[in-house]
């Protein structure tokens, strides 16, 4: 009789972690398009960053840059919320200098050249509520075109004469955003 009084509780609190366990275990499945970030310098070994951007990395799937970017439209660059660019250092974007911060890159596509942005607004999804007031620097760049076509969105820092350039590529087109000291 008494053991019977004891099992009652303990066998009712195994059942319970049990439950627990196996509802903890349920995982969404995968991001149809997956987080990234990249930064300079890109080893993960080295601590002492200078620049960093985490962005969605949207797939083409046999659909169009201009329907996913829109030419003249503000982009979220890439997909989900809206790209996060850390700079560990002033820097300049074009001949606006930037104070060290977090803030949202966003771009503007365009058929000869991207204008790059930043903002002070944070933890926004997409570019839906984007506002032009909160903008700290905006730069023009290029457009090029390359050869090898990338089925996702692509950003890379690469080491310049004067900082750091972000480029950033899709499908054939590339662009190069610089970032200076």
């Amino acid at each position: 009789m008494k053991n019977s009084k004891l099992f009652t509780p303990i066998a009712f609190t195994l059942m319970l972690l049990a439950s627990l366990t196996n509802e903890a275990q349920e995982f969404q499945p995968l991001d149809k398009s997956p987080m990234d970030a990249t930064s300079f310098p890109q080893s993960w070994k080295e601590s002492n960053k200078l620049i960093r951007i985490n962005y969605g990395r949207p797939q083409l799937k046999d659909r169009s840059i201009e329907k996913l970017a829109p030419a003249g439209k503000v982009w979220r660059t890439g997909a989900n919320e809206a790209a996060e660019l850390t700079l560990y250092v002033d820097m300049k974007l074009g001949g606006t200098k930037v104070p060290a911060g977090i803030y949202t890159f966003y771009l503007i596509p365009g058929e000869k050249e991207w204008t790059a942005i930043i903002n002070t607004d944070l933890n926004v999804w997409g570019s839906y509520f984007y506002k032009e007031e909160n903008d700290v620097a905006r730069l023009s760049v290029p457009v090029s075109n390359n050869n090898k076509s990338l089925e996702a969105f692509s950003m890379a820092f690469k080491k310049s004469d004067d900082g750091v350039h972000l480029h950033a590529g899709w499908g054939n087109i590339r662009i190069a955003i610089p970032f200076t000291e």
